[in-house]
């Protein structure tokens, strides 16, 4: 019997080539999924930041003459939902805010994360929601009142 050069026998001639075409495929994919989950993770972190601060923002906008009075402190809804809308469009994500009991601002975000190689496969959009409140309280010698 004789063998080729190098000692391989014919038959075992290039099954090293689809063992890494298919190792080197799936590494490719799970890097792509790592990747586009870490981004996913990214802008949902995003979205709540924004949805904080947008109820932040609204939180601000008290009803000034109760306050001044020294009665209870209560929200200007109009203004405080103005004030979160504009913080939202200025961020450029969709969002709705909402006004509970006159002291509480509640702010959902609705954003959108494009995926990088997920797209290859037809996955376009991985849409992310968060949502923050911001409630007002009165406070007096660090006593809530």
């Amino acid at each position: 019997m004789t063998r080729p050069a190098g000692g391989r026998q014919a038959d075992e001639r290039g099954s090293i080539t689809i063992w890494m075409a298919t190792a080197s495929l799936a590494m490719t994919m799970l890097v792509g999924l790592a990747v586009d989950l870490g981004g996913q993770v990214h802008a949902q972190q995003r979205a709540h930041d924004l949805a904080a601060q947008a109820a932040r923002a609204g939180g601000q906008s008290l009803a000034a003459a109760p306050a001044v009075e020294g009665d209870a402190v209560r929200l200007d809804a109009a203004a405080a939902r103005n004030a979160a809308t504009r913080y939202l469009a200025a961020a450029n994500v969709d969002g709705t805010v909402t006004v509970t009991g006159g002291t509480t601002l509640t702010v959902t975000v609705t954003d959108a994360y494009r995926p990088k190689f997920l797209s290859i496969v037809g996955i376009n959009d991985l849409t992310v929601t968060a949502d923050a409140s911001a409630r007002l309280t009165r406070s007096l010698g660090g006593t809530e009142r």
